[in-house]
């Protein structure tokens, strides 16, 4: 381990360690689950494996990538507790669905449930294979604020009937931010017969992973939000009874060739972003992962009691559904449009330097905050005051 990586272990969380990211000085960043942010340590990696292609590409692609994959693979599954063999790496959580959506052999008149939160590009591939394929989609209702879970997994209990082939559940909701019940929800669809995909964009690095013992039929995740790598780095799970009719959405060289080996090769590609996955693990776990997750939640926990108590709004959720990020009202009398949203999320970034997005659903605006290790409850005190203050002035 270097000496870079050895000074995590007992580094105090704050804007000390911003020196690790190459974000800019100037702004609070309460954004990290949109997109990410990765570390230096594993850009400089993710540079070392182009320097290397480009050394030699034939030889490279050729010799040296099978094996290179497989060692990526096989380090990433130790972190899911699984198997390489389970594992595909893919480009981003969307892809994953795609593959998994595409590969299943429907019938008019199947049945697909998914929730009405469910992240737009996963309800935009549902709805055109719908379309194409004659089948029904049935929105969850998730209502929010809410009580529970015990409300999330009812509201997907109600919405399965005899004609449902599939159920899409959202590990970490994109857009309400809370975890839900997923291994209660795969205890009542296998009985059923029902397979499930779970939609774990937020989880990898944030919560726990077990994906042998979570049984669902297929997990797609993102490693480019809380488990630190580059960008358009993620993977497919796939369980041993559908791993042999599943495909990528891009058919190549290695078609029938069997999971994961068809998803390795989709023509001439940068596999950098894979292969410094490793060097992410390193880095999360130089800082120790339980401690990571742990210092996630309770900074996120801090920040949404801060801003509950300054903006007289209340948690829309039990504490114990959120992470490193919590939906929260918007302390707003203007329209709940999408309108509305940007113009927020614009006055807030050009104004204050605060990166942090403003969401219109349920005849609301909601922010939903993010909580990293180079953030500190100061960052989360700027958003108070911020919005305070453009209330104030603006009447709004």
């Amino acid at each position: 381990m270097s000496f870079e990586l050895k000074a995590l272990s007992s580094a105090v969380p704050g804007h000390g360690l911003r020196h690790f990211w190459a974000l800019e000085s100037s702004m609070h960043f309460l954004n990290h689950g949109s997109y990410g942010a990765t570390p230096r340590y594993v850009l400089a990696a993710q540079h070392q494996w182009r320097e290397r292609l480009e050394r030699q590409p034939v030889r490279f692609m050729s010799d040296e990538l099978p094996a290179a994959l497989v060692a990526a693979r096989t380090r990433l599954a130790t972190f899911l507790a699984t198997r390489p063999e389970r594992l595909a790496l893919v480009e981003n959580a969307t892809t994953g669905v795609n593959a998994v959506l595409r590969s299943i052999k429907w019938q008019a008149g199947d049945e697909l449930v998914l929730s009405d939160h469910a992240y737009l590009a996963v309800r935009h591939t549902v709805h055109y294979l719908a379309e194409r394929l004659g089948l029904v989609v049935r929105l969850v209702q998730v209502g929010f604020p809410l009580e529970g879970s015990d409300s999330i997994l009812e509201a997907y209990w109600s919405a399965i009937t005899p004609r449902t082939r599939l159920v899409v559940v959202d590990h970490i909701s994109s857009t309400l931010a809370v975890q839900a019940p997923v291994a209660e929800i795969v205890a009542v669809c296998q009985p059923l017969g029902v397979r499930v995909l779970v939609d774990g964009a937020h989880a990898p690095g944030l919560l726990p992973l077990a994906l042998d013992e979570l049984g669902a039929d297929w997990y797609v995740g993102n490693c480019h939000k809380w488990l630190l790598s580059p960008k358009g780095c993620a993977f497919l799970y796939a369980s041993a009874s559908v791993a042999q009719d599943l495909h990528p959405a891009v058919i190549s060289n290695f078609h029938d060739s069997g999971f994961p080996l068809e998803f390795d090769w989709q023509g001439t590609r940068d596999y950098s972003a894979w292969l410094a996955m490793t060097a992410a693990l390193d880095f999360v776990e130089a800082f120790g992962a339980v401690r990571y997750r742990q210092v996630l939640r309770e900074q996120a926990a801090a920040a949404a009691v801060l801003l509950c108590q300054h903006w007289s709004v209340e948690l829309p959720a039990p504490a114990s559904l959120f992470s490193a990020m919590v939906t929260l009202p918007l302390p707003a009398a203007a329209a709940a449009t999408e309108e509305n949203a940007r113009l927020w999320h614009d006055k807030l970034w050009t104004q204050h330097r605060i990166e942090v997005p403003v969401l219109a659903f349920n005849g609301r605006l909601w922010v939903r905050i993010s909580a990293q290790i180079y953030n500190e409850l100061s960052d989360y005190e700027a958003l108070a005051r911020a919005v305070s203050a453009s209330r104030s002035l603006h009447g709004t």
